[in-house]
């Protein structure tokens, strides 16, 4: 009888191990798929700016500093999302996308300010329909932070509590990474309006 009820410990305990444990690794797959929806929507942003400064260049020839700063800002942005996108469990990758994304922001906001002075390109529209682009883009991209965060937060959760801690431990379920802009200014979305 004593032997039996230690196998039903070992068999309960066996079983509560099993949940917890691929109840973090369903958890932790959910946040890597929403870091896939942000990639989508990020790559889709960032075939959109080359268009854009090509746009205009056209009529903000004396910006070229500011229009070299939006591709540059574009390409660092570009490279850290490809470098997060490998591996979206690495905190320090999530990081650098973030700090990259508030450099891009940042950028684009002064070329959006930039072309208030030049009423042709407001005209524009090429550069409307971009603008219209961008902004349905930016969209989506806050919305997939969103959602990818709500999955950080709520595999970060599971793993710190008991007992699934014991489980995360156990067999390294590292803590994920919020996505969280650095700079106040950048968590506003950027304002897009030639009207």
């Amino acid at each position: 009888m004593e032997s039996g009820i230690i196998l039903g410990i070992v068999v309960l305990t066996a079983i509560v191990f099993i949940t917890l444990y691929n109840k973090l690794v369903t958890q932790k797959n959910h946040y890597k798929n929403a870091f896939k929806q942000i990639d989508v929507q990020l790559t889709r942003r960032y075939e959109l700016i080359p268009n854009l400064v090509e746009t205009a260049k056209g009529y903000m020839q004396h910006e070229k500093e500011t229009l070299e700063a939006v591709i540059n800002a574009r390409n660092m942005a570009q490279q850290a999302n490809q470098n997060a996108a490998g591996n979206p469990t690495d905190a320090a990758r999530i990081k650098e996308l973030a700090a990259a994304e508030t450099l891009l922001t940042g950028t684009l906001g002064k070329l959006f300010a930039l072309s208030e002075n030049y009423p042709d390109l407001k005209a524009n529209e090429t550069m409307n329909r971009l603008m219209e682009e961008l902004t349905s883009t930016e969209n989506k991209v806050a919305f997939s932070r969103q959602a990818f965060n709500d999955s950080v937060m709520q595999y970060n959760i599971t793993r710190e509590t008991f007992p699934s801690n014991i489980v995360a431990g156990m067999f390294n379920f590292e803590p994920a990474q919020l996505w969280e802009m650095q700079d106040p200014a950048a968590r506003e979305a950027i304002k897009v309006s030639f009207n």
